[in-house]
């Protein structure tokens, strides 16, 4: 039969399909994590472009911050007079050194660069102007007869000209002035920025190129990634297509094949035709067996109550179907004695009485068991524990007829031992009933008790 159905299917194979769509996917992912990549590359380009123009024009700020500063504090110092303008100087140009750092700062990314050559150029320019106002601020300590050891290390090193020693104090301050606020200090001081200006012209220049390359690059990335993602989207589409073709439409086909119990069409792809034919083949079976699965599942002949294979079914059924239920395992108690004593023949009918008021006692919906040689069973359909209550009371009932029998049989009794499930018949529901009897039957045996929390299982 297998070889016949292998021969007569033809179709498409899911696990081919499924191979096939990866290997498109991953290529497809591939080609466009590589494009984001380029993409990103060229994002950071970019960013890193305008990181760097304000960074140069951060440190050509500092470059011309401090070339101002030091004409500040030389102009404040040939004003006031006061030493304190010249102490700031010479931190500026020793200590803070805001020129330098600058373009220490700027050599190792731009040494070399037109933009960067510019501002060396403005630097040298402001050196050229220290020369000049270190002389100016040698004038005004002349002027005000400081102590050559009180003056810094650069003002002590000038000398005046010999024209300017013969100078009056006055003269000397108003040179002094002259010097720093002339014309002459003004044109340089014009240089300084004309070139700084022109650095930043040229730095704005080499940026704005390099943002162009980047924008056209980031442009034709993104113009490959928006293909690819369609690429790939088209790809789900098709995948999707194929997965209700050759699963889904197939699915709902045998769905309603099983819900109306008929055999399946031959559709979908190979492996649910292949599933197909072998449902049915097992579908066939199924229907000749059906009158030997009946059987199993048939009373006991002692007791006309459901056998064990019976019970076991019923086990199967309710664990499935799931709901409210009870269960009940029942022992006859001292039921060795009456054999020994009376003999199995009185046995038999002590089990078939037993059996008897379980039918009798509980509904025509509950299915009393016999599970074993004196043990029995009852499963409670639609059972909660609010009644147990009245399951007990059921017990007590059939004791005390047992307890007084008047048909001649022994007196016997029964111990019962309860539990209650919302889920159907759960893999611990059998434990928790067998629990409750171990209780009643250390307690005396005749009775019935309920699973409770703290009974050992």
């Amino acid at each position: 039969m297998e070889e016949k159905g292998q021969k007569q299917v033809k179709g498409i194979r899911i696990s081919t399909v499924n191979i096939i769509m990866m290997l498109i996917s991953c290529v497809l992912y591939v080609f466009l994590i590589t494009a984001t990549i380029r993409i990103s590359d060229r994002y950071q380009d970019v960013h890193g472009s305008m990181d760097d123009y304000i960074a140069f024009e951060e440190n050509e700020s500092f470059l011309t911050e401090g070339s101002a500063y030091l004409t500040e504090q030389v102009r404040l110092y040939t004003v006031t007079l006061e030493p304190e303008y010249m102490e700031h100087y010479f931190t500026e140009v020793n200590v803070t050194r805001r020129r330098e750092t600058a373009l220490e700062h700027l050599e190792a990314y731009y040494g070399g660069d037109e933009a960067y050559e510019y501002l060396v150029e403005a630097l040298r320019h402001s050196n050229d102007l220290m020369s000049d106002e270190i002389y100016a601020m040698r004038l005004i300590s002349e002027a005000r007869d400081c102590r050559e050891d009180s003056l810094p290390e650069e003002v002590q090193a000038v000398s005046l000209e010999a024209e300017d020693r013969e100078l009056s104090q006055e003269e000397m301050i108003q040179k002094a002035r002259g010097i720093v606020f002339g014309d002459a200090y003004q044109e340089a001081r014009s240089r300084i920025l004309y070139n700084v200006e022109r650095a930043m012209k040229s730095m704005h220049e080499m940026t704005h190129q390099k943002m162009l390359g980047n924008a056209e690059e980031l442009k034709s990335g993104m113009a490959v990634q928006r293909r690819l993602i369609s690429v790939l989207f088209v790809e789900t589409i098709a995948t999707f297509l194929l997965i209700i073709l050759l699963i889904i439409k197939p699915l709902r086909i045998y769905v309603n094949c099983i819900k109306e119990e008929k055999m399946m069409e031959i559709t979908g792809s190979y492996e649910f035709k292949y599933l197909a034919l072998t449902y049915n083949d097992i579908f066939e079976i199924k229907n000749a067996n059906e009158a030997m699965l009946r059987y199993r599942a048939e009373h006991d002949p002692l007791t006309g109550i459901v056998n064990r294979g019976g019970f076991e079914q019923l086990k199967n059924m309710f664990r499935v179907k799931g709901g409210a239920l009870g269960l009940l395992i029942i022992d006859v108690d001292k039921f060795k004695l009456v054999n020994d004593g009376y003999g199995h023949e009185v046995g038999d009918q002590v089990l078939k009485k037993v059996a008897g008021f379980l039918k009798d006692e509980f509904r025509a919906t509950d299915y009393p068991a016999r599970i074993g040689g004196d043990e029995f069973a009852v499963i409670l359909t639609g059972m909660t524990e609010e009644m147990g209550a009245v399951v007990m009371r059921k017990i007590g009932k059939i004791n005390e007829s047992l307890l007084h029998p008047d048909d001649g049989l022994p007196q016997v009794s029964l111990s019962v031992g309860g539990a209650f499930s919302e889920q159907g018949f759960t893999d611990d529901l059998y434990k928790m009933a067998d629990a409750a009897l171990y209780v009643v039957k250390e307690n005396g045996r005749c009775g019935c008790r309920f699973y409770e929390e703290g009974m050992e299982l």
